[in-house]
């Protein structure tokens, strides 16, 4: 099978590359890791401004009707630079789901995040609930939809405009929207320093998203497109990552020799790259069946167990091989194994998603 991007894909990957690369410098990001939020407005604004934002919404909401594997190259791109931004909370999920079930004034909201104009972001984690298909939160209409519960590593949340929020009614998945400034949020500390927050809800006022008969629908396509775009990120993440240790191997010297040709470094290097063709082709595999409307269950949870493996085992290489500077928090190596091991763990690591592709298999047969 044929995964090679169309022209139209490569150009549009081509310009998001473009953006990122001009914008997002090693200083750049050394930058942003001393900055009180780690989040990189002015790359936001430019790729709204370059039309990559709304390029892969519908046509609804004043995007260009593009799919996911559009959505994927532009990820791939920004996980290549490390680039602190929320396309994949914001758009992919937030707008993608607006666009898809939202009524008027929702639709309204999502055209306005493909333009950069206001951000929304995705409650999905909740604490010891490994089921997020199933969530504790819960709501009930009593004059209006009110939320109970909380969520935790919320990414973005502090700077989002609106959340959309999963929760349970009478035992059904339901999607609601939610105004920040009427929860209470608390930021949280992770490994990549990226914005996060946990929020609680105390009969917190929400609007509620298509109905709650097809909420089930509606979570059960974020956490398909949050996994397919997590494992894209980090594609790019580690693929930068594997260019940073092999460049590092042809200019570092040991015993009077490059320590690229010293057979364990080449070993490590041949399994990073063997990594990424496994992933690429995971991650084009499940974009493409999610595109021609195709069964993709397997595929992106099977995309998702990559991206956790490969990152661990790719970022951990990128650290060793660098040796005492792989440490130093101040090389650009440690944006790449900060954001691969933020990337392995993002809404579960391996072993949920083995478990949850082993379940699938177990009820196919």
């Amino acid at each position: 099978m044929d995964f090679t991007l169309t022209e139209g894909q490569q150009d549009l990957a081509r310009l998001t590359g473009e953006v990122c690369t001009k914008l997002v410098t090693a200083d750049r990001l050394r930058e942003l890791d001393k900055a009180e939020v780690r989040f990189d407005e002015q790359l936001w604004r430019s790729l709204a401004e370059t039309g990559v934002l709304a390029a892969a919404l519908p046509e609804s909401v004043g995007g260009s009707g593009l799919g996911a594997l559009e959505q994927t190259a532009i990820l791939r791109e920004i996980g290549k630079s490390a680039a602190p931004v929320p396309y994949l909370w914001s758009v992919v999920l937030g707008a993608g789901a607006l666009a898809r079930w939202g009524d008027e004034a929702q639709r309204e909201l999502a055209a306005k995040a493909g333009a950069g104009e206001t951000i929304l972001t995705v409650a999905l984690s909740e604490e010891r609930n490994w089921e997020p298909a199933k969530p504790t939160t819960t709501a009930t209409e009593d004059g209006g939809w009110k939320l109970v519960g909380a969520k935790t590593v919320v990414p973005f949340a502090a700077q989002a405009g609106r959340i959309l929020v999963p929760a349970t009614v009478s035992g059904k998945a339901a999607v609601f929207l939610v105004d920040p400034a009427d929860a209470r949020i608390t930021p949280q500390q992770v490994v990549d320093r990226s914005p996060q927050a946990e929020i609680e809800f105390d009969s917190t006022p929400a609007e509620l998203i298509g109905t709650v008969d097809g909420g089930a629908e509606i979570l059960a396509w974020l956490l398909n497109h949050g996994w397919l775009g997590l494992a894209a990120q980090q594609l790019g993440t580690l693929e930068r990552a594997v260019e940073l240790v092999a460049e590092y191997g042809r200019e570092r010297e040991q015993f009077n020799r490059k320590i690229g040709s010293f057979q364990a470094v080449a070993q490590r290097l041949a399994d990073g790259y063997i990594d990424l063709q496994g992933l690429r082709l995971a991650v084009t595999q499940a974009a493409w069946r999610v595109d021609e409307g195709l069964p993709a269950d397997a595929e992106i949870h099977t995309a998702k167990f990559w991206a956790a493996e490969a990152g661990h085992r790719i970022a951990h290489t990128a650290v060793h091989v660098h040796g005492g500077v792989g440490i130093d928090r101040d090389h650009i190596v440690q944006c790449y194994f900060t954001a691969a091991k933020h990337n392995e763990f993002a809404l579960g690591g391996a072993t949920d998603h083995l478990r949850a592709l082993g379940t699938l298999l177990a009820e196919a047969h």
